[in-house]
């Protein structure tokens, strides 16, 4: 075990790190230039420092109100784009392994994006808050959840992960054990330190805190040549740790490997040895027993050919229930299911269902129902206790199923409801065979559907809000899809074109109603910019007058004044109760503004998600340009044709 190689305690307490700050290679040491010449409006949730794609210079990068922001040393915005809600990790990371580096960003809507530059080229979705995010070696890198998940990313594939009851306050990449490949350092909110292996994510060294881990980082901060893992919790404690040398690096991986082939052997023994007490106690029933059918009830023998079954279906609800996505599991023949175990992401609380009927409710048939809060794909891992009512005994089925990535919408008559008025429309050259695989793969739809003709319309209503969708398809190739969601419509539109590999899209897009609500929320920016802009100058004035009345005030006081000083104190007193009550309007103005900011910079997002490839960063670019020269008509038509040009 390493031990830390100095700890000091400090004077005060120490916050978590909630940014990461750095030095930009041939910049000033600080961030002066660019906090006096770059002006981030709606905030900073987190900061990267280093280089991003072709970009030669150094940047500066901020995370904020669902934007994107680069400066380099002298404060120029180099870099912008927008992402899906706030921000709250950054990290740079070769991605893709071409010797440049990809930005990652970790946000509130529980994704994970990586852009390459403005471009995203791959997405992870987890199931809650991303807190935190870590390069590693390669294209590997960290990542924590805020609620408690811990795991590691090579690329798209995600290699390893745990949840822990407490949470992840700092993690990072070192190689503590001189191995050449960094591993996990990961400290909690219950002050304990731990190292993972990037590959398995075991555990090969920990250390405990008295308090909370507030951040982790390495540097040489003995000065001695050697840099060390400092690790430092809230209430002022320092240690750093050096790793191990060469031969304790022999000695350390000779004691893992001796501990990993001991568990493997100590695992193996006890899986034989239960299996050989269940064959000794069926030895032993059939010998007692000569009853062969009761005597296969007690012991736990099923039919060689049992079988576990499962169906998804939609379920439309009940007054006592809301719709949802129903599992059905059962048995191929007359055995019955003892209890259901259930994995999945994001779909139950702790990511873990159990369904255990009562004794008087045993059978074959076990019905779960699924509400996915997002329209992502979900693997649903199965455990299954099968056998007899009357059994001591039961065998333990496996197996996986996938939730569909749009299973919370169900199929519906075009009749039923009227199509709704936005739409987004786009020319595919593919066969539609191929596009009716996607729905396939993408939707509940009937096994017994088929569709043959050139072209056809398909509608569904959603689960969660009633509302209605249509894809339709023309013989030409056009393909339109209309709903009032325009996040719907933008994750059908990149589900589709992954499926059918297509690297390029323009659309056409109409959402009335959306944009009549962002064009309210551009207003409200003017206004709340212009309300702040007064407020400011009205708290100026009033300043110098506060500070003209008390001198005033002392004077008369010296002069033994007091009828003049008293006078004056109380309009002091009323002058600044009115500054207070402008302080909280201004507060509330503020917070306005920045919820209409991230009201524009989601639309902005969405309007790129309607679009793949070069269109989509095309229409980012323009998107923002249209802003900074106020042109609000020129926004609106690059949002639906997806260029600015007429």
């Amino acid at each position: 075990m390493l031990v830390p190689v100095f700890s000091l305690k400090l004077r005060h307490r120490v916050l978590p790190r909630t940014a990461a700050l750095g030095r930009l290679d041939g910049a000033h040491p600080c961030l002066a230039a660019a906090t006096q010449a770059g002006k981030v409006p709606d905030g900073a949730n987190a900061i990267v420092l280093g280089t991003l794609g072709d970009i030669s210079s150094p940047l500066a990068i901020i995370g904020g109100n669902c934007s994107l922001q680069g400066f380099n040393h002298e404060g120029k915005d180099l870099f912008w784009t927008v992402t899906g809600d706030n921000v709250r990790a950054l990290a740079l990371c070769d991605f893709d392994g071409d010797g440049k580096k990809e930005l990652l960003v970790g946000s509130e809507d529980y994704d994970i994006r990586v852009f390459k530059e403005d471009e995203i080229v791959a997405e992870m979705s987890e199931t809650e808050t991303v807190t935190a995010l870590s390069p590693m070696c390669d294209s590997r890198f960290g990542y924590s959840l805020s609620n408690g998940t811990v795991g590691v990313y090579d690329r798209m594939a995600r290699y390893w992960r745990i949840k822990s009851k407490n949470q992840a306050m700092s993690i990072h990449a070192f190689d503590l054990n001189s191995d050449g490949v960094c591993e996990l350092i990961t400290g909690w909110s219950n002050g304990k330190i731990d190292a993972r292996s990037d590959r398995t994510g075991e555990v090969i060294f920990k250390d405990n805190f008295a308090s909370s881990v507030a951040g982790i980082v390495q540097g040489d901060y003995r000065m001695d040549g050697n840099t060390q893992l400092i690790c430092c919790s809230v209430d002022g404690e320092v240690r750093g740790y050096l790793p191990g040398s060469q031969e304790m690096k022999g000695n350390l991986m000779d004691t893992y490997m001796e501990q990993d082939l001991i568990r493997e052997l100590s695992q193996k023994k006890q899986n034989l040895l239960l299996e050989l007490r269940n064959y000794e106690e069926n030895a032993k029933q059939v010998e007692l027993n000569t009853e062969v059918s009761e005597m296969d009830g007690q012991r736990g023998v099923i039919p060689a050919n049992t079988q576990l079954q499962t169906a998804l279906s939609v379920n439309l609800g009940s007054d006592s229930e809301s719709a949802h996505v129903e599992l059905c599991i059962s048995t191929s023949n007359d055995t019955i299911i003892r209890a259901v175990l259930i994995f999945a992401e994001g779909i139950f609380e702790g990511e873990s269902h159990v369904a255990h009927p009562s004794l008087q409710n045993l059978s074959g048939l076990i019905k779960v129902p699924l509400t996915p809060p997002q329209d992502v794909p979900v693997d649903l891992h199965i455990k299954a206790f099968v056998g007899y009512k009357s059994s001591m005994q039961f065998h333990v089925f496996e197996l996986t199923r996938q939730l569909p990535r749009f299973s919370m919408y169900t199929l519906s008559s075009p009749d039923s409801a009227p199509e709704p008025l936005s739409f987004v429309k786009f020319t595919i050259s593919e066969r539609v065979q191929r596009v009716i695989m996607w729905l396939h793969q993408s939707f509940l739809l009937p096994e017994d559907m088929e569709i043959q003709s050139a072209s056809f319309q398909v509608c569904f209503t959603s689960l969660r809000d009633a509302g209605q969708l249509c894809i339709k398809m023309k013989p030409s190739g056009e393909i339109t899809i209309s709903t009032d969601d325009i996040n719907l419509a933008g994750d059908i539109i990149q589900s589709m074109t992954s499926f059918l590999a297509v690297e390029d899209l323009q659309v056409e897009a109409d959402f009335p109603a959306y944009f009549e609500e962002l064009r309210k929320a551009l207003i409200k920016v003017d206004d709340s910019h212009s309300v702040c802009q007064k407020l400011t100058a009205n708290m100026a004035d009033k300043s110098g007058l506060i500070r003209s009345m008390l001198v005033r005030a002392e004077d008369s006081r010296l002069m033994g004044d007091m009828k003049n000083m008293k006078k004056r104190y109380m309009e002091l007193y009323d002058l600044n109760r009115d500054l207070l009550a402008e302080y909280k309007i201004r507060s509330t103005n503020h917070t306005e503004l920045l919820n209409n900011l991230k009201t524009i910079n989601q639309a902005i997002q969405s309007a790129g998600h309607l679009r793949v490839g070069r269109p989509k960063m095309q229409v980012i670019t323009a998107c923002r340009d249209a802003i900074k020269n106020n042109n609000i008509n020129m926004l609106f038509r690059i949002m639906r044709v997806g260029t600015a040009s007429s």
